[in-house]
């Protein structure tokens, strides 16, 4: 799993293409402000049904840690296929991207995800400090 996430002031998306042929026809647009924004790229290691809760809880306990370092209660999951290495099946990474929006809409965040398998167009701005821009690779 690798995780580019951003303490952003403002993140507005807007569905562009399709990238898999099988997911339905959107036309999506929203903003959140305050809000963590999370790229993530699950890859084929995390489709192992011993690593998957592992892997989940580690990316929760990252995402909380750093959405709580802005009291940022506004999360946005984006799924990103271009961080590196290999990626995981399209069933795996929209499967592990609902779980993850779940168990974080049971602790009381706020939780947007962008529209899987599509192309987005971004608006992103970005807190200055070094917290506010965090790779972060789980093994």
């Amino acid at each position: 799993m690798r995780l580019l996430c951003f303490q952003a002031k403002r993140f507005r998306w807007r569905s562009h293409s399709k990238t898999l042929p099988d997911v339905p026809e959107q036309e999506v647009e929203e903003e959140v402000t305050e809000s963590l924004v999370v790229f993530v790229q699950a890859e084929p290691s995390d489709e192992e049904k011993e690593r998957r809760s592992s892997i989940l809880r580690q990316t929760l306990k990252h995402i909380k840690w750093l959405a709580n370092k802005r009291n940022l209660r506004n999360i946005v999951l984006h799924s990103f296929a271009h961080l590196g290495g290999q990626i995981t099946s399209p069933v795996c990474a929209e499967s592990f991207l609902t779980d993850l929006a779940q168990r974080l809409r049971e602790t009381d965040y706020n939780v947007w995800v962008t529209p899987f398998g599509y192309f987005c167009e971004w608006d992103l701005s970005v807190y200055g400090e070094s917290l506010a821009k965090v790779w972060k690779e789980i093994n």
